[in-house]
C-alpha cells in the first residue's frame, strides 16, 4: 500500500478515476467478465450513455476503461506506483460529468502499490491480460471488431506517452515501459505481435498526435453529448 499525493488524485479524478464509493454504483469489473452478467453489463451501459445501440455502448464504455489502463501505465512510469486491486473492488458507477451522463470508476487508494523495477514487465502485462480479458467478455455478446476496443484504448495511451516522454523526470521509465509494450513477448497469449506496435506504425506517439492514426471509428459521434474523436479515419 502506498499514499497518493494531491497531485496524482488530480490526475486520475481528471480521467474519471475516483477514490471514494460510488453514489449510483452499477456494476464492477469482476462483473463485466463474469459471462452470465455481460449481457446486462452492455444494456446498462447503453442506458447510462444513452447509446443507440449495444455496438456504440460497448465502444463508449471501453473508451472510459481505457482511462483508467491509461492512468495504470501513467502512475507507473511517473511514480513508479500502479493499482493491484482485485476485479470485484473495481466499481463503476453512473455519474454526470460536463453535463453528460456517463460511467466512470471507482477505487480504493489502498490498492496502489510501489512497483519494484524487476516487476514492471509482469505489471504492463496484467494491464494488457486485463484489456484482453474485457474486450473478449465484451464481444462475446456483442458484434464489435476487437480492433475497434485496442484502438479506443491506444488513443489514450498515445496520449500519455507523449506526455511521459516530452518529461526529463518520466522520460527514461516511460521509454523503458515503451519497449515493454512494443515487445511481442509482452502479449503472449493475447495475440502473436504487439497490437500497439501496429498501432503506432513505426512513428513515435508525439508525431502520431492529431493524425487520423484511427483504423476503425469509436463511435463516440453517437454517444449523445459527445464529439467525433480526434484520431478518426472517416472522412
Amino acid at each position: 500500500m502506498t499514499t497518493l499525493t494531491p497531485d496524482q488524485i488530480r490526475e486520475l479524478n481528471s480521467y474519471s478515476v475516483y477514490l471514494e464509493q460510488p453514489t449510483h454504483p452499477v456494476f464492477t469489473l469482476a462483473d463485466v467478465l463474469d459471462s452470465s452478467k455481460v449481457q446486462s453489463i452492455v444494456q446498462v451501459a447503453q442506458t447510462v450513455s444513452q447509446s443507440p445501440n449495444e455496438v456504440v455502448a460497448t465502444s463508449f464504455f471501453v473508451r472510459r476503461l481505457g482511462m483508467f489502463f491509461a492512468m495504470q501505465l501513467y502512475n507507473l512510469a511517473a511514480y513508479d506506483e500502479m493499482w493491484n486491486g482485485l476485479a470485484e473492488d473495481l466499481q463503476f458507477g453512473a455519474r454526470e460529468e460536463f453535463g453528460n451522463k456517463t460511467i466512470s470508476i471507482f477505487v480504493d487508494s489502498a490498492d496502489w502499490e510501489m512497483i519494484d523495477d524487476e516487476d514492471r514487465q509482469a505489471h504492463i502485462k496484467r494491464v494488457l491480460d486485463d484489456a484482453h480479458a474485457v474486450i473478449t467478455s465484451l464481444r462475446s455478446v456483442v458484434p464489435i471488431s476487437p480492433l475497434t476496443l485496442w484502438e479506443n484504448i491506444f488513443g489514450f495511451w498515445l496520449w500519455q506517452y507523449h506526455v511521459l516522454l516530452s518529461d526529463p523526470g518520466s522520460e527514461m521509465e516511460a521509454r523503458e515501459d515503451l519497449e515493454m509494450l512494443k515487445n511481442d513477448t509482452t502479449w503472449t497469449g493475447i495475440a502473436d505481435h504487439s497490437r500497439f506496435v501496429s498501432y503506432l506504425n513505426g512513428s513515435e506517439p508525439s508525431a502520431l498526435l492529431n493524425t487520423t492514426v484511427r483504423k476503425t471509428c469509436c463511435f463516440s459521434k453517437d454517444v449523445p453529448g459527445l464529439m467525433r474523436c480526434g484520431f478518426c479515419p472517416l472522412p
